[in-house]
This record gives C-alpha cells, sequence and structure tokens, in this order.
C-alpha cells in the first residue's frame, strides 16, 4: 500500500509540477497568517524587469493557453501622469504578437499600448494583475491600499455566493521559474475553492487557479497561470530579433451585426452527445463572423452538461472526407479545442466561397485536456448557407474540388493510403524510417493522423524525446524495430474492426502514461534517461507485472 501511495504521489508530481512543503509556521484556517509585512500587486517593480507567464482566461477562447511575456523598459509621460513602459511578446498557439503596454504605477494595470495587444492586455489585466483590485500601492499618508499577510481578510468577491478573500497558509511551491516560498491568498466561488500564490516582495503572484461563479453545471476555469521566467537588469530589449506573425485577414466591412440566431438540437451521428446550437447570423457571408453558442449534453439528461469536453469545428467537402478542408484548431496550431464546462462562447471569421459550408462539430471525447480522451470521436454535421456570389462548381474538374473558391485535387480518405505509407498535406506519402516517421498504429486505431493521440504522439516525439542525444539514439533503434511490424498491424487494424477496437484499448494506458512527458521540463540527457527509464517501468507494470500477479492469484484460488 506505501509503494503505490508513492507512486500515485510522484504522478502527482509530475502532472502539477510542484509540492506542497509543510513549512514550520503557523497557519491560521480562518484567514491570516503567520508572516510579516504587506503586499501589493506591483511591489517592488522596476526598470530592467523581466517576466514570462504561461496563462489563460475563460473570456478568451474557453481559457485557451498562451505564453506572454514583457520587459520593463522604463517609465513615460502620458500627460501629467508618468507609466511603466513594457514590450510585449505573445506565443499563442501558431502565431506569435509583439507590441507594447502603458501600466499604471499605483497598479500595474495596462491603460494603453499597441492594438494588436489588446485582447491579451484584457486578459493579463483580469487574472495576473486582478489582485490590484484589492491590494496597490499606498497613495501618500493613506495605508489602505497594501495588504497584510496577517490580516483576516483582503476583501469580499462582489458577486452573488462570493466569499472573503484570505491569506490562508503557508507553502513553499515550485514553478518553471523556480521554487519559491508564497502565501496562498484564497476565496470560494461557484462551489470551488480558488487560489493565488504571491511572494513577498515581488510584484505578480507566480502562479493562480480559479474558478468563475456559476448557477448550475460545474464551475469553469476562470484563469489560471504560473510562471516560466523572470529575469532582472535587462537592459537591453530581449525581443529585438522576434519576428510577429503577419496579420491576417480581418473582418470584412458591412456585415450584419444585428441578427436572429439558429437554434439547433440533436444528437451526434452515434448517439454519444446531445449538441445544444445556436449560432448567427443564419446565413453569414464570406469574410465575415459566425457567433457559436455551443452546449454539449448528456442524451440521457439534457439538463446536464458534460465537462471536459476535447472538440473541433470543420469544414468538410459534400462526402465528409477527413482529413478535413479546414480545422478551427488547425489554425490556431492546436490539436484540438477543450471547455471544462461543456459550454462554449465564440466567433469564427467565414473563409468559404458563397453556396452551403459543411461545418462538422467532431467530439473528440471526454477527458482533460492533457489526458487521451477515449472511446471513438463522434460529431454532428451543420449545413450553414453562405451568402454572396457564388463561383460555379462546373469550373473544377471531376477529380478537384472547390476549396475556399479554389479549385484543389481531392484527398483521399485516410484509409486509402497503402502500407508503407501515410496522409500527409492531402496525399499518400512513403513512411520514414528516422526520426520522423508516422505513427502507423495508432494512426490506423483512431481513424485520423487528425485525432489528438497521434498528435499528441508526434509532438511528444519530435519536441520532447529528440531534443536529447539519449532520445535520439533511442528513436533511431525503436524505429528499425517499430517499422518491420507496423505496417501489417496498421493494414489489420482497417480491415478488421474488432482487431481496430482491441488495439484501441491496449494501446489507450501507453498513450495516457506518456502524456506526462508534455507536462515536465527536460532540460538534461539525464533527465531524459530518468524520466524515460520510469515509463519504462510503468508500462511494464502495467502490460506485464499487473496481469501476471492477478494471473497467479486466480491460479492459487481455483
Amino acid at each position: 500500500m506505501k509503494s503505490l501511495l508513492l507512486i500515485f504521489s510522484l504522478i502527482g508530481v509530475l502532472l502539477t509540477g510542484y509540492l506542497i512543503i509543510p513549512t514550520a509556521f503557523a497557519q491560521d484556517t480562518g484567514g491570516g497568517v503567520n508572516h510579516p509585512g504587506t503586499w501589493y500587486v506591483g511591489e517592488g517593480l522596476k526598470t530592467g524587469d523581466y517576466f514570462s507567464y504561461k496563462l489563460c482566461h475563460v473570456y478568451y477562447k474557453d481559457c485557451v493557453d498562451f505564453q506572454m511575456d514583457w520587459w520593463i523598459e522604463g517609465t513615460i509621460f502620458v500627460g501629467s501622469e508618468e507609466k511603466w513602459l513594457a514590450q510585449v511578446v505573445v506565443y499563442d498557439g501558431n502565431k506569435i504578437v509583439k507590441g507594447n503596454m502603458e501600466l499604471g504605477m499605483i497598479a500595474p494595470e495596462p491603460s494603453g499600448g499597441s492594438s494588436e495587444l489588446s485582447t491579451y492586455r484584457g486578459a493579463y489585466k483580469i487574472s495576473i494583475a486582478w489582485l490590484s483590485a484589492y491590494a496597490t500601492k499606498n497613495i501618500a499618508v493613506d495605508s489602505s491600499g497594501e495588504k497584510a499577510f496577517a490580516s483576516p481578510s483582503w476583501g469580499k468577491i462582489a458577486n452573488i455566493g462570493g466569499q472573503q478573500i484570505i491569506p490562508s497558509s503557508l507553502e513553499t511551491i515550485s514553478v518553471p521559474a523556480g521554487t519559491y516560498d508564497t502565501i496562498r491568498i484564497q476565496w470560494k466561488t461557484g462551489g470551488k475553492i480558488s487560489e493565488v500564490w504571491v511572494v513577498d516582495d515581488f510584484p505578480y503572484p507566480i502562479k493562480a487557479s480559479t474558478w468563475t461563479q456559476v448557477s448550475e453545471g460545474i464551475a469553469p476555469q476562470e484563469y489560471e497561470f504560473q510562471l516560466l521566467d523572470y529575469k532582472e537588469n535587462v537592459n537591453s530589449n530581449p525581443f529585438t530579433g522576434i519576428t510577429p506573425t503577419p496579420v491576417g485577414e480581418g473582418v470584412a466591412e458591412g456585415c450584419t451585426q444585428h441578427y436572429d440566431l439558429v437554434d439547433i438540437k440533436k444528437t451526434t451521428k452515434n448517439h454519444k452527445y446531445i449538441i445544444d446550437l445556436r449560432y448567427g447570423p443564419p446565413d453569414p457571408a464570406s469574410g465575415c463572423e459566425i457567433e457559436w453558442f455551443i452546449s454539449f449534453k448528456k442524451p440521457a439528461d439534457e439538463t446536464e452538461f458534460l465537462n471536459q469536453v476535447q472538440y473541433d469545428i470543420f469544414v468538410v467537402d459534400d462526402k465528409l472526407t477527413l482529413p478535413p478542408i479546414r480545422t478551427i484548431a488547425g489554425e490556431d496550431g492546436r490539436n484540438f479545442l477543450y471547455s471544462q464546462s461543456g459550454q462554449v462562447h465564440f466567433t469564427t471569421i467565414v473563409k468559404e466561397n458563397a453556396g452551403t459550408a459543411h461545418y462538422v462539430i467532431w467530439v473528440y471525447g471526454l477527458a482533460p485536456d492533457f489526458v487521451v480522451p477515449p472511446g471513438e470521436p463522434d460529431f454532428l454535421q451543420i449545413d450553414i448557407p453562405i451568402d454572396g456570389k457564388s463561383t460555379p462548381s462546373s469550373t473544377c474538374g471531376p477529380d478537384q474540388t472547390l476549396v475556399n473558391g479554389v479549385c484543389m485535387d481531392k484527398r483521399p480518405d485516410v484509409s486509402t493510403c497503402v502500407s508503407g505509407t501515410h496522409l500527409e498535406n492531402g496525399q499518400c506519402v512513403p513512411d520514414k524510417t528516422g526520426g520522423g516517421g508516422g505513427c502507423l498504429i495508432a494512426t490506423a486505431a483512431f481513424g485520423s493522423e487528425l485525432a489528438p493521440q497521434v498528435q499528441m504522439l508526434r509532438e511528444l516525439r519530435d519536441n520532447t524525446v529528440l531534443s536529447t542525444t539519449s532520445g535520439t539514439a533511442f528513436m533511431i533503434g525503436f524505429n528499425q524495430f517499430y517499422y518491420s511490424f507496423s505496417p501489417t498491424i496498421a493494414d489489420w487494424e482497417r480491415e478488421n474492426p474488432i482487431f481496430q477496437d482491441a488495439v484501441k484499448i491496449i494501446i489507450t494506458p501507453l498513450l495516457t502514461s506518456l502524456s506526462i512527458l508534455n507536462y515536465v521540463d527536460i532540460d538534461s540527457e539525464e533527465e531524459m534517461l530518468g524520466y524515460g527509464i520510469s515509463l519504462i517501468i510503468l508500462n511494464l507494470g502495467m502490460y506485464f507485472v499487473a496481469p501476471a500477479i492477478v494471473i497467479l492469484k486466480l491460479k492459487k484460488r481455483f
């Protein structure tokens, strides 16, 4: 039993990235901790400070992660007001956004800056700088701004059901930037405990996990962030050599601003989910936006929302050919979209030509965003009329299809690719036998290279394992063994659905264990070897030791 507890503890550390270490300080669960002094957002902020955070907010794509780095260049005057000037770079999926923002001196809230950063400035303000609504720099003789760690309360959440914001405990935690002695600030909202960890004399909280207030269902994540890096005395702009991603096409002019919503409530093709959808306008024009309101519900109880939904929105041809013509997650450089609460609201730009666009809400499954969901994907196809001047389809040849107004060769289905080949950019190409080969067995098991399970394997291989010498050496030897039998097994999977399902069940624990590597930092050969050997031992235990123990016990009993 002790060994099992140790294993679960180690896995928990790998997944969360930090371990709470008890301290010798007295702790008061009623509010207030035994730590001297006060704190406010912006405490100790100075020219030359460099910060890097990973964060998300529910108001931006339902809390999808992005990285925000900023460097305090100095101070400027805007009229008679002195402000901090920060240079900023944001890494959001496959986009790099670069600009600046102006921050207040009393509280480092953004009050201006580059228009390209407006969305990210807003997310920063209501997450990393959120506590400035309760803890700010003292002004002259007024000492009410800074908050004492020993204080029983720092204020009260304004929304209904909100409680006191209290310093609750002293904790030593680790984030990617390092290990810190922190004060945990907490409050209850949405039926859950929201937590922010602050460090005395440090300008910003180093970690947070908060939840929204809801009247029904499970509270979704409101915002979450952690400090990735911090440097002092950076004398020159660290972003000089970074080139931002060119700005894509914006929303066209003359789009409908006031419209009714189309209501659709249907079960998915295989009856696994109910999708309660509202979208508008009913007939959007090319270049304009579609506004989506999507709720994922249980077929057995339409009042209950699903949680931890991994999904995407595709645009497909008339035959529902995969891979799709367009994927919303793929355009953002992500493997899938994710909803903690099962309720999403966002907009997309119409890129389809006039006529009927075949949209598909594709549900990969239900699982945390770092875990491969079990079971088959399911989907619901929605045909949306696109307003505007149509381009005659007769201009395309018999082996072509119209994609965004351009005739392109029809894409083959992944299942049409023969042994030793895989689908790449719409074409069946030979599999590589080196480090970048295809994941043949997983692709055949899950039906597409777009499946998040396959994408996770590719990213893990390319971005983690192949980044070290020992990992590269392992992959070379592994590929020689793997490609000696995987094309045959992949063919068997395509020919026999029962065998395909069996393979999927067998490899799911392996994929889940491998996903741990996406949430740990591997900065050396020793760490790569350590994590690699640990995972090998874990999988040997799951696939061989545990079944052997069960078999032996059954033999003794019978």
